[in-house]
């Protein structure tokens, strides 16, 4: 029993140690991040917590954004040519590129066409034997309309593929740079459907990236280690660890104590402390985002506008900023962040009013309100740093109306889930840019196609918006796309599917000793570039 008890001892001073970056190691890095994946591939997932974990860690696309930045560089495709008319899109790849090599698979060849093709048709070909796996829902390539874009997908050669396309598409090359067009090994694919093992894909990965995939202990702790074949050239940390924390108050502590190197979103009232501890800094960066309050369009009372305005009118926006934000936020009136080009600043906010609010439930015949529930944020992300405390101050703000509100929770992954389906009446969620251009928060998150998708949570499908959205996306004239986007940007105040409410900084506490960190407009965390001095 002794013995017994002696290994258990060893094996948690293991653990403990090789989790806390404590005196002098610079070998490993730990990220106190604040939730749990959904998956470990960002075909099937759509939340920033899943894309750390998996997008920017363990895959490359044929296109990415430079660091820092939303210009586009090359990836995994070396170059890239486009047709006269828009509509084909040559990618010349990469050649020597190399797959991890994991316990559980170890790859015969290197990176080719096969498996670019293998990636995109598991989301564009509905008899592709891997379509289905995970549920075959992917948020993403269907709601941003991917489906309906292209027209085929072809193999040139080994290093060279055609994409062709329905009609032209403005922001094409940007959205290709997004994690959820990631390349995975068709050959890895191929060895699980023969070992009846399929669901292993999305949670056992493997890519290319920068840092190979070891270990996931749920709701507790990633390990990973640097891919020393990486083409870019092997990250300066050898391992990287990601220690999942939800609490904001729990990370920072962590970083004083040094059990970890960098947090992501520190609470607003721990902003201050950082500033003044000597072993720590503090970086931010403005927010290219939007936090909100989406009702479900397709539930009563919220299919009627005037509830919907009423509730836009109930809420105190201004409150939320001082109380929650701590002023590190300003409030919001559009989909779109004022940080993007086509943001339509004319567009005036609904005013604070509950008389005027109270007057609408009356028109809509609910003069003694209503009940309903309130879905509250279970993690904190930039554009909202306290779900429940946000969503205790709706609820009181909604009380003052006669809406009585049951506010509801679930982990992380089961509220992005439920969410998706469409079994909410009200949610909190957000929404950080992908690739700095406007449709990837219209279309995505307003869009029609976004509603069978899973990732329109107001559930809303307005002709006149899709109509225009779907036209900007087809010119590439960036003022004429801009008019378009206002006019779509009027359409969303009048029929309100959401109550906007804030624009936060962005704001990445870590330890002194860390460089290399990019703060990224994205939203993303970056660890490829990252040195422990």
């Amino acid at each position: 029993m002794k013995i017994r008890n002696f290994g258990i001892l060893v094996g948690l001073l293991t653990l403990l140690t090789s989790c806390n970056p404590g005196k002098g190691n610079k070998s490993t890095f730990v990220y106190c991040s604040e939730g749990s994946p959904t998956a470990f591939n960002p075909q099937v997932t759509t939340d920033g917590t899943s894309n750390n974990a998996a997008g920017h860690t363990i895959y490359n696309k044929l296109v990415d954004f430079k660091l820092g930045t939303t210009e586009i560089i090359p990836s995994l495709a070396e170059s890239w040519e486009v047709s006269k008319d828009q509509l084909t899109y040559t990618f010349n790849l990469r050649k020597g590129v190399k797959f991890h090599t994991t316990k559980y698979f170890t790859p015969t060849r290197e990176f080719n066409a096969d498996d670019v093709i293998w990636s995109f048709n598991r989301m564009f070909d509905k008899s592709h034997s891997y379509n289905k796996v995970s549920g075959g829902t992917y948020e993403y390539f269907n709601g941003m309309g991917m489906g309906a874009l292209i027209k085929e997908i072809k193999k040139v050669n080994d290093h060279q593929i055609q994409i062709v396309l329905n009609q032209p598409e403005a922001p094409f090359l940007a959205n290709m740079a997004m994690s959820f067009m990631s390349i995975l090994s068709s050959e890895y694919a191929q060895n699980l459907e023969k070992e009846g093992k399929k669901q292993r894909i999305d949670t056992f990965p493997i890519g290319t990236g920068p840092f190979v995939f070891r270990s996931y202990q749920k709701d507790n702790v990633i390990k990973y280690k640097a891919n020393k074949d990486y083409f870019i050239g092997a990250p300066k940390i050898e391992k990287l660890v990601f220690a999942i924390t939800p609490d904001a108050s729990v990370r920072y502590q962590k970083l004083k104590t040094g059990e970890c190197h960098l947090v992501i979103e520190p609470s607003p009232t721990d902003i201050n402390s950082i500033k003044s501890e000597d072993k720590l800094k503090l970086i931010s960066g403005a927010g290219l985002n939007v936090g909100y309050l989406a009702m479900n369009t397709e539930k009563k009372p919220f299919d009627d506008l005037r509830v919907r305005q009423a509730v836009n009118m109930a809420l105190n926006k201004q409150s939320y900023i001082d109380a929650i934000y701590l002023g590190n936020a300003k409030t919001a009136k559009n989909p779109l962040p004022p940080t993007i080009w086509s943001y339509n600043d004319s567009i005036s906010e609904y005013e604070y009013s509950p008389e005027k609010a109270k007057e609408l439930l009356k028109e809509a015949g609910l003069e003694d309100g209503f009940e309903t529930t309130l879905w509250t944020l279970p993690v904190s992300r930039p554009y909202n740093p306290s779900g429940k405390k946000m969503g205790e101050l709706m609820q009181a703000d909604l009380a003052k109306i006669g809406i009585k509100v049951k506010l509801v929770t679930f982990d992380w992954p089961t509220y992005l889930k439920k969410s998706s389906a469409g079994e909410h009446d009200m949610l909190q969620l957000g929404w950080t840019g992908d690739n700095g251009d406007p449709d990837n928060f219209l279309h995505v998150l307003l869009g029609c196609q976004g509603v069978g998708a899973g990732s329109n949570y107001a559930r809303w499908c307005d002709k006149d918006f899709d109509t225009l959205i779907n036209a900007a996306k087809r010119i590439t004239d960036v003022s004429e796309r801009t008019e378009l986007y206002k006019k779509a940007q009027e359409v969303f105040k009048e029929k309100a599917p959401w109550v906007p409410v804030a624009h936060s900084t962005i704001f990445r506490a870590m330890a002194k000793n860390v460089e290399g960190y990019i703060i990224d407009p994205l939203g993303g965390d970056n660890f490829e570039t990252i040195e422990l001095k």
